[in-house]
């Protein structure tokens, strides 16, 4: 006969049930979630950045539905247009810019040019002979081309997924109250620990957003405008990629505009690639340092290496909302290793306290 002493107490095995059944409902609404991850991360991100406008359209509308919904509709537009034009335009101008890559280096005879330096027309026709810069080119045209029809095919999940970020926006907007004492209720942490995991949450948003992201897009913007006024080929195209690089960290637009400016040289047009480089260098290239410290100041507070693992592995790993989500994960680690290593030091003090105040009373009785 089993002993009734060893058996696991009712209650403790109520609990693990419940541990058990709440630890399942967490993965499943996990599952439920994921396929809306990005709409829920850019209206989440567009809540934060939105909310001190839209705070002064409630107080003076009055209403909070109609607060919201004017809000919402006036991103929608800020948004949706710009995304509209460019990428109206984007695959028409890499088709463009790839085949008129292709034809710059078919019609460059670099071992030829380099004949008067043995050392260096070795290694050009080293890297002709083992990665055929002009065939790698050319299928990517034929690639790139093939892509157009699925990004057709893709541009209804898209729009779905446009819809559905204004969509929840409307309710982060309309609800934020509600939603912080959602959040405050259901964390383990204490009141003040959890206000501090989300202000470093809402300022890595801020910093990330309207300093990298801003930032890169004055970048794009002010290359693409000089492509195009050097008249160098498929400006938007060559705008937008600069704008991408310059929103990870080590990298730049620096990376696109210097090999111009180089191709512009060769070509023996001096005069545009003192002008593009001088763009470049001064102005491209001045406005990050102008522009990076007013934006995000000291609320990024990650290291280059750690901002750039947050960005790259971000987006690797949650696509294009990583580029907020890798550093925002990181930020918000930090910050709970920093509320644990405060309690892990407050810890001993409080009780030296309390040893000290039950040997005052000790000696007092």
């Amino acid at each position: 006969m089993p002993d009734l002493k060893q058996m696991p107490d009712v209650k403790q095995l109520r609990l693990l049930g419940v541990v058990a059944t709440t630890a399942i409902g967490v993965y499943v609404c996990y599952l439920l979630a994921w396929p809306f991850l990005p709409a829920l991360t850019w209206a989440l991100v567009l809540a934060i950045i939105l909310s001190p406008a839209h705070r002064w359209v409630e107080r003076r509308v009055g209403n909070r539905n109609l607060a919201a919904l004017i809000s919402v509709s006036v991103a929608a537009i800020a948004v949706g247009l710009p995304l509209a034009l460019v990428a109206q335009q984007l695959v028409r101008e890499a088709v463009n810019g790839a085949t008129y890559l292709e034809e710059v280096i078919r019609g460059w005879d670099a071992v030829g040019f380099m004949s008067g330096y043995p050392t260096l027309s070795a290694i050009a026709q080293w890297i002709e002979n083992q990665f055929d810069p002009a065939g790698s080119v050319a299928a990517f045209v034929q690639w790139l081309t093939g892509q157009s029809t699925s990004l057709l095919r893709g541009s209804i999940y898209q729009v779905a997924m446009f819809g559905l970020t204004f969509y929840l926006l409307f309710y982060f907007l309309r609800d934020r109250q509600r939603g912080l004492q959602a959040v405050a209720g259901l964390s383990p942490l204490r009141a003040p620990e959890t206000a501090y995991i989300l202000s470093r949450f809402a300022e890595t948003v801020h910093a990330t957003l309207l300093g990298t992201v801003f930032v890169a897009a004055v970048q794009g913007t002010l290359g693409g405008l000089m492509f195009w006024w050097l008249g160098l080929p498929t400006p938007v195209f060559w705008g937008l990629v600069m704008g991408l690089l310059a929103i990870v960290p080590v990298l730049g637009a620096f990376v696109i505009w210097v090999p111009a400016a180089v191709y512009l040289a060769l070509e023996g047009a001096w005069a545009s690639a003192a002008i593009l480089t001088l763009w470049g260098g001064v102005i491209i290239g001045g406005i990050d340092n102008l522009l990076y410290p007013m934006l995000v100041g000291n609320r990024l507070r990650l290291h280059t290496v750690v901002a750039f693992i947050g960005a790259v592995g971000g987006i690797v790993l949650f696509g294009a909302s990583g580029l907020v989500l890798g550093p925002a994960v990181i930020a918000i680690t930090i910050s709970l290793i920093d509320v644990l290593k405060t309690r892990l030091t407050d810890r001993p003090k409080a009780a030296a306290a309390r040893a000290g105040e039950l040997q005052h009373q000790s000696v007092t009785d």
